[in-house]
């Protein structure tokens, strides 16, 4: 008989004090975990008849600039460099995600790996969210230069993390998804719930 095993995220452990933060910051800021995305690591040749294979099956052509996603659906395509991307989908769909896209380029040059386990994804939304970022992050990140839909490979406090502008939700201001290594997780959740103290309500 098979024993049943409890997936676990690298957060699952950090709930409730990510939850005080929305409070402390009386809602300048909020932080929540989303675990297990589906993280699809695609390395080809842009202008082959893989991307093209690639781009019918996702329904959405993959983005070609610099700090460009796109979307169709629950799936995210986000650009990492001139020949690879990070697919994202629902938690769960990693792998018939990776069937599909590996059935897509069939016998082209490309390269289709499955990343989930090595990262997972913070959401930090807020009206101060830019300001609690800025404080360890080079990026110009004013919405004129990084909005919803732009992602970078960047450092955030000194941690390599891939960050995306997300549509915020009515009155969050803006909003972003941190991917970051699970070895990197707690490190940088203890960071921004320092730093976001300067935005508390206290006192």
């Amino acid at each position: 008989m098979a024993e049943h095993v409890t997936r676990r995220s690298p957060l699952g452990h950090s709930g409730d004090r990510l939850a005080e933060v929305a409070h402390a910051t009386g809602g300048a800021v909020s932080l929540s975990e989303v675990p297990f995305l589906a993280q699809i690591n695609l390395r080809l040749d842009s202008k082959g008849p893989a991307a093209d294979a690639v781009a019918a099956e996702l329904g959405m052509p993959l983005p070609t600039g610099a700090e460009a996603s796109a979307s169709s659906g629950p799936l995210t395509a986000l650009w990492l460099g001139p020949d690879e991307w990070l697919v994202l989908g629902p938690a769960g769909t990693e792998g018939a995600l990776e069937s599909r896209l590996r059935s897509a380029v069939g016998d082209e040059h490309a390269s289709v790996v499955d990343v989930s386990a090595q990262r997972t994804t913070l959401r930090v939304a807020g009206p101060r969210t830019r300001d609690l970022l800025a404080l360890g992050c080079a990026l110009d990140l004013h919405p004129r230069s990084f909005g919803t839909g732009n992602c970078a490979q960047t450092t955030l406090a000194k941690a390599q993390v891939v960050l995306v502008g997300r549509e915020p939700d009515d009155g969050e201001g803006s909003a972003f998804w941190i991917l970051v290594r699970a070895s990197f997780a707690t490190y940088l959740v203890e960071w921004l719930i320092d730093a976001s103290v300067e935005f508390s309500t206290a006192g």
